[in-house]
């Protein structure tokens, strides 16, 4: 039989929710004149697509990335060739730009191709999964412990020289794990899941503190965004238990591209940066790389962690709206999109101005048919007509001296 709450009985506490992000305490990673972890805002990066051959379309491509906002660039590096293609491409960066910090996406057994970059770019990424190849076995039942102690001396013996050579310039190591391309005896040992991701990360970070260095960055992507962030919060919970807090870098790979590539994205970066995990991001997306940045800085700007752009409270508009709110927003946005910084409501009726706006430094609400009130956070300043309402509303941001031309 179900047992009705007692309503004479004294209420236990309720539990209060603090809804500031409280980010996860990493160690500060210099990559050129950038820091990822440490405390230090979390960093945009992305990839160009251009092939790293091409000198100047390689620094171009570099160039319009950094230029909105991109502040740390990856670039493929699949042979010898690219690696020393690098060299000219920062050289051009620095003669025609300015410096720009530079990753190197190493591939299959890299180590030489490895060592050669690390002399050009500020991090070289590696992927545990293909940077020692082992060749599968179509009759393989398992992995005996030799067979796993010889390999793991082989990747010593490959990683040592490049850790060496980071440590010694002080550049770091991105240890960049991948769903789909963990190493074979890592799916014999723990299968295509996220404990076999963390131990391939755990089996290299290692080699790296032996030989004390610590200048590394960690990724755990997937093309699922549930995998990928229960890769993360693993990474995470090992890392609290071996005493590590290097900074993380987040995605979702291969997301695809359009309105799903970006929502899949933000489902995969969204709960973990809400739990104070991760210091740098990309969205991977089939698009020009220039698409993905703007899509980076709307999921911090959302989350509270970047302030890069106006922010614009709306309502979605019912049949209480005195004006037609999609159009206004568009005239508002356009007016003061420029002044980083500020949040904005704008609202379509008074019963949801001015409380719903509350946080915001102006507002501007429909309150009777063909005027508009003009709020300064909670209290209303003046009405005017609705046609006059925008050039108002930057004459009331003018009066502030929080105007600054476009």
């Amino acid at each position: 039989m179900q047992t009705l709450p007692n309503p004479t009985k004294t209420p236990t506490t309720e539990p209060t929710f603090d809804t500031t992000i409280k980010r996860r305490k990493t160690r500060p990673v210099k990559v050129g004149s950038v820091t990822i972890g440490g405390g230090y805002p979390v960093v945009v990066q992305s990839m160009i697509n251009e092939d790293t051959l091409d000198i100047d379309g390689s620094v171009a491509g570099i160039r319009r990335l950094h230029e909105i906002g991109c502040e740390i660039v990856r670039v493929t590096v699949p042979s010898m060739a690219h690696a020393k293609a690098l060299a000219e491409i920062k050289q051009k960066l620095h003669a025609t730009y300015q410096p720009v910090p530079l990753v190197a996406d190493v591939h299959h057994n890299g180590m030489k191709i490895a060592l050669e970059v690390a002399k050009h770019v500020d991090k070289v990424r590696i992927n545990p999964g293909l940077y020692v190849f082992e060749k599968p076995k179509a009759d393989r039942s398992e992995y005996t412990d030799s067979e796993f102690a010889e390999i793991g001396a082989k990747i010593r013996e490959t990683l040592e020289p490049l850790v060496i050579s980071l440590r010694d310039q002080g550049k770091a190591l991105r240890i960049g794990v991948n769903h789909g391309s963990l190493a074979e005896r890592m799916l014999f040992t723990y299968g295509d899941t996220p404990e076999g991701m963390v131990e391939s990360a755990l089996e290299f970070i290692k080699i790296c503190e032996s030989l004390d260095f610590r200048n590394i960055v960690l990724s755990l992507k997937a093309s699922r965004a549930p995998v990928m962030v229960a890769a993360y919060r693993l990474m995470v919970h090992r890392m609290d238990e071996l005493g590590m807090d290097y900074p993380l870098h987040l995605g979702v790979t291969e997301a695809g591209d359009g309105e799903y590539g970006r929502i899949k994205s933000t489902a995969g970066l969204a709960p973990l940066l809400t739990d104070g995990i991760g210091d740098t991001i990309r969205v991977s997306l089939t698009e020009a790389p220039e698409k993905e940045i703007p899509v980076c800085y709307s999921i911090l700007q959302a989350l509270g962690l970047r302030k890069t752009m106006v922010e614009y409270v709306a309502c979605p508009s019912c049949g209480r709206t005195l004006f037609n709110l999609e159009e206004v927003l568009h005239k508002v946005r356009e007016a003061t999109k420029h002044l980083t910084g500020l949040d904005i409501a704008v609202m379509g009726c008074i019963v949801n101005g001015p409380g719903e706006m509350a946080d915001a430094d102006y507002g501007y609400v429909g309150k009777q048919p063909g005027y508009i009130s003009l709020y300064r956070g909670r209290e209303e300043i003046k009405k005017v007509p609705e046609d006059r309402g925008v050039a108002e509303l930057i004459d009331l941001i003018k009066s502030d001296d929080r105007w600054v031309e476009p």
